[in-house]
């Protein structure tokens, strides 16, 4: 089996995983990584914009892989699900997942136990408009400027004290040994997690059946339907990385999915929630819930603000 990814040490790390799941399930298969150059990568001349303000961003990454999928160059594609645009394009399938790992975001900082603790006008650095919107909610008071590179480079900059303190996913943080860095986790009460945080998946082509077989051994169902009801909300909020909005599903209890959900303006002065449950045992249920959360919080959300956030 070929696996495309990215080069990163992360899409690297999370691609053994799959490998590593796939040898467990099939004892003697054969796996070839295939590193794929991808267009979304950032490139230290760019400066500090966003992806969303470069030509392509994020859904290139995955672009790239599907050409390889679509051309028969790999056989399938691994990815961070929340780097994911929605909807899937058409022709391919994300529906095998890895457990999920923390969704939660991490506060790193050497001024600061967290993030209510910084002094004011503190500078903290994120390219997430995500993180963006709640940190300015919550304190208004501090500064937030773009920062880009990968896990490493971040973390270095840090140091070198271009920033006061930085917020990244907990879990490329856990998965490249560096949770250590780690000053303390922002829970989801704070900051909700953006969607599909903490998620591997498996892209495949849709009408590839004998790789989706090989496959179903390692997918985990109970990731499946979360991510399902969290990429559903995004999609009825025609969500991107350039909207700041959060959503994040969880089984309250057997059978009851919990489902949450905010979008904010980028200053962080306005903000709506939705807070639901439902029983969830099928994907078609997942979806439902997720539409219903994504159609309450937008029945929130003034017009005016609305359009602005998805322009």
């Amino acid at each position: 089996m070929r696996i495309g990814t990215r080069g990163s040490r992360l899409a690297l790390t999370q691609t053994e995983m799959i490998g590593a799941a796939l040898r467990a399930a099939h004892p003697g298969i054969e796996i070839e990584t295939i590193v794929i150059k991808t267009d979304g990568d950032w490139r230290p001349q760019q400066g500090e914009v966003r992806l969303s303000e470069t030509a392509g961003g994020k859904g290139l990454y995955v672009q790239n892989i599907e050409e390889c999928l679509r051309t028969g160059h790999v056989d399938i594609g691994v990815h961070s699900l929340k780097d994911v645009p929605t909807p899937v394009t058409r022709g391919f399938a994300l529906d095998h997942f890895l457990p999920r790992g923390d969704a939660r975001d991490a506060f790193i900082s050497p001024k600061a136990e967290t993030l209510d603790a910084l002094p004011a006008g503190a500078i903290v650095g994120t390219s997430s408009v995500r993180r963006q919107s709640v940190i300015l909610h919550r304190r208004p008071d501090l500064k937030v400027v773009t920062f880009r590179g990968n896990v490493d480079t971040r973390l270095e900059k840090l140091r070198a004290g271009q920033v006061d303190a930085i917020i990244l996913a907990a879990i490329g943080l856990k998965r490249l040994g560096h949770e250590s860095a780690i000053t303390s986790y922002i829970e989801p009460e704070i900051m909700l997690p953006a969607g599909g945080q903490g998620s591997v998946v498996v892209e495949t082509r849709q009408d590839d059946a004998q790789i989706r077989a090989l496959l179903d051994p390692i997918g985990h169902p109970e990731t499946r339907l979360m991510t399902e009801a969290e990429r559903e909300l995004l999609a009825v909020l025609e969500g991107s990385c350039a909207t700041p909005i959060g959503s994040y599903a969880v089984f309250s209890q057997p059978g009851t999915m919990r489902l949450r959900g905010f979008v904010a303006t980028l200053d962080g002065t306005e903000m709506y929630h939705v807070d639901e449950h439902a029983s969830v045992a099928t994907v078609a249920e997942a979806q439902a819930l997720g539409r219903h959360a994504g159609q309450a919080l937008r029945a929130l959300v003034p017009d005016a603000i609305y359009r602005a956030l998805v322009a």
